[in-house]
């Protein structure tokens, strides 16, 4: 049994002002399908559970000043059920499908996967391919803090302990865009957690030549990242088979820059280049 007080605010206020007085003791709960696990395991102790995902103001969608905002208490199968996502942001409810299982898609929450800052979370690389940023609140006020600015290494949040994350603002796709999608490799092919990802969003002009390109990378660095270098490397060119091999293969070299060659390379350096082919490969017919 955990020697914890559950804590369940009625309003943001609420829960901010019980942070402000509690912050070092806390551990915020939304869907506690990562805080539960860590408290079992005995990673996480703390003498408050504070329970906002059930607050309102944190369960929205919508679209607001032409940008698209997700509360954090949003579910998983929230997300994949969601037409305006659907609409606007194609390879995030992607990823809700291939997440977990249902079970767990019913209760885990956007907020609670890009807070726990796991280098496989799915949600990431596709928030990452829409300029994402984490709106934030404390009792000092609000700010907002760019995906990639989240996570200072694996399994390790830059936010600070009163501070909780309140949605996410994302840059809607654009219309010219014609292709988006979410791919990962995991050891099976259901309730797998990502050995690799990676999102991509991307418009041609009538020639197919690529007009408009981004694309990010999961679980394969201690952080996701929104790969520049690849997206440079394509931008203007018609897409074909040998273009696409070679794209690969400076992405497999832009994840070992960073990793350093592991062991694990032997097994991820050839599947990095497979699973990127596997997601472009329709850009060539």
């Amino acid at each position: 049994m955990f020697n914890v007080d559950y804590i369940r605010p009625q309003t943001l206020p609420q829960a901010l002002a019980f942070l402000g007085e509690n912050a070092p003791d806390t551990a915020i709960l939304a869907g506690g399908t990562d805080v539960m696990v860590d408290m079992r395991s005995g990673e996480l102790n703390r003498r408050y559970l504070l329970d906002v995902g059930r607050l309102a103001e944190l369960r929205q969608i919508e679209i607001t000043e032409g940008e698209l905002t997700i509360g954090a208490a949003t579910t998983i199968s929230e997300i994949g059920k969601s037409e305006m996502i659907e609409r606007h942001a194609p390879a995030l409810r992607m990823a809700a499908d291939k997440f977990a299982s249902r079970q767990v898609r019913n209760i885990a929450t956007i907020g609670g996967n890009v807070a726990h800052c796991s280098p496989c979370g799915d949600t990431i690389p596709p928030l990452l391919i829409h300029d994402a940023a984490a709106g934030v609140v404390s009792p000092a006020g609000q700010r907002n803090v760019p995906i990639e600015e989240m996570a200072g290494g694996p399994y390790h949040c830059t936010l600070g302990p009163n501070e909780l994350i309140t949605h996410f603002i994302l840059k809607p796709k654009p219309e010219a865009v014609d292709f988006a999608d979410f791919q990962k490799i995991g050891r099976r092919k259901e309730l797998a957690i990502a050995r690799m990802s990676m999102a991509a969003m991307i418009a041609r002009e009538s020639d197919r030549s690529i007009s408009f390109i981004r694309f990010a990378l999961g679980s394969c660095t201690p952080t996701p990242h929104r790969f520049r270098d690849i997206e440079n490397y394509l931008f203007g060119k018609i897409p074909d088979e040998g273009l696409l091999r070679q794209a690969g293969r400076m992405l497999s070299e832009g994840m070992l820059e960073i990793t350093g060659r592991r062991p694990s390379a032997i097994y991820k350096e050839p599947a990095i280049q497979g699973l990127f082919m596997r997601m472009m490969y329709p850009l060539t017919r």
